[in-house]
């Protein structure tokens, strides 16, 4: 299979007889898309970060209930829907920490539950699948409309790891308020961080905006500050993985940028999906999901560190909301302490 639509037109999961997706890990040497042939498939492409972002994730949850659905041979419509709670509880403790894939995927099991025979399930399921899908990309240009009104003509952006349509079904949270900036008209130039250790920022959000022809200067996330000191970052916005009722959760780096935007006076923008709020939890009930060392120590197959040294490897961190200037959603801008009802 050939991918041959546009940037913006495209989608990075999909259903086509069967589930697609874009497999991250190729980028950004080759845009290749794969198929999803079981559960344990789609589980190996979410933790491989085959398939990531928040919004992203959640279809992939919702679809990984059509596909088990599909795969399944019973004509049991209660066998069935018992297979798929099965399946679900594994899709979820795939990635703890983004709350869009549980949420996926219990929005899918809620919409077969009503559901009388085999076949009604595995249509539903396909069904709310696909509606996931759609709105999340009617969700992200109403996102990027109204963060685009924060940003002005001429401005420099920072942002950190990927936020575009990679890390969503199509158009992007953080990016597509900058996509959607451009489109009305604005210059807008990026400054996108490289996002170590697995390097989402250089290999995915680099790869967006010049495919896009939005101007992009990539940068190690140590540099942010220096930059910042010199006047050349004008504002800072990121994606979430979650958002709780007193910090964000996003990709590792992103509090230390936040920290710097409070001390530079420079406006720092979250934005994201009413689904990534999760306002019956705080910082403390949160998991953050650690990954394994070789991600710290070696690049390609070549080794940064010595054989056996003890790392740490969170994939997200935890930005309290006081350092974050304003939410942008779907359902317009919160200031904090302010917050949307969800």
């Amino acid at each position: 299979m050939i991918l041959t639509l546009s940037m913006c037109e495209s989608r990075t999961i999909w259903w086509d007889d069967g589930l697609w997706l874009i497999d991250q890990t190729r980028l950004p040497v080759e845009l290749r898309p794969i198929k999803i042939e079981s559960v344990k498939n789609l589980i190996e492409a979410i933790t491989s970060l085959r398939v990531r972002g928040a919004p992203a994730l959640g279809a992939a949850g919702a679809y990984g209930i059509a596909l088990a659905a599909r795969l399944s041979f019973t004509d049991n419509s209660f066998q069935l829907l018992q297979e798929l709670e099965m399946a679900g509880e594994i899709i979820k403790k795939s990635r703890p920490t983004a709350v869009n894939l549980s949420w996926g995927v219990d929005r899918a099991l809620r919409s077969v539950v009503v559901q009388d025979t085999a076949e009604g399930i595995r249509e539903a399921a396909l069904r709310e699948a696909e509606l996931i899908a759609d709105e999340d990309i009617a969700i992200n240009k109403s996102l990027g409309r109204r963060g685009a009104l924060l940003l002005d003509d001429g401005d420099s952006v920072l942002t950190h790891c990927n936020a575009g349509r990679l890390a969503c079904v199509g158009w992007g949270t953080a990016l597509g308020v900058i996509r959607s900036a451009v489109d009305a008209g604005k210059e807008i130039h990026v400054y996108a961080c490289e996002t170590r250790p697995l390097n989402q920022g250089s290999r995915l959000t680099a790869w967006e905006l010049v495919h896009e022809g939005i101007e992009v200067t990539l940068i190690c996330e140590s540099a942010s500050g220096s930059l910042m000191r010199k006047g050349r970052i004008d504002k800072a916005i990121v994606g979430a993985d979650r958002i709780t009722k007193d910090a964000v959760f996003n990709k590792i780096g992103t509090y230390n940028h936040a920290v710097l935007a409070k001390a530079h006076k420079l406006p720092f923008y979250v934005a994201a999906p009413l689904s990534t709020f999760d306002l019956g939890h705080c910082e403390a009930d949160i998991t953050i999901e650690e990954r394994g060392s070789e991600e710290l120590c070696s690049v390609g197959g070549v080794q940064l560190a010595p054989t056996g040294v003890d790392t740490y490897n969170p994939a997200f961190d935890a930005t309290p909301l006081n350092l974050v200037t304003a939410l942008i959603t779907e359902k317009g801008i919160f200031r904090p302490p302010l917050m949307p009802s969800v």
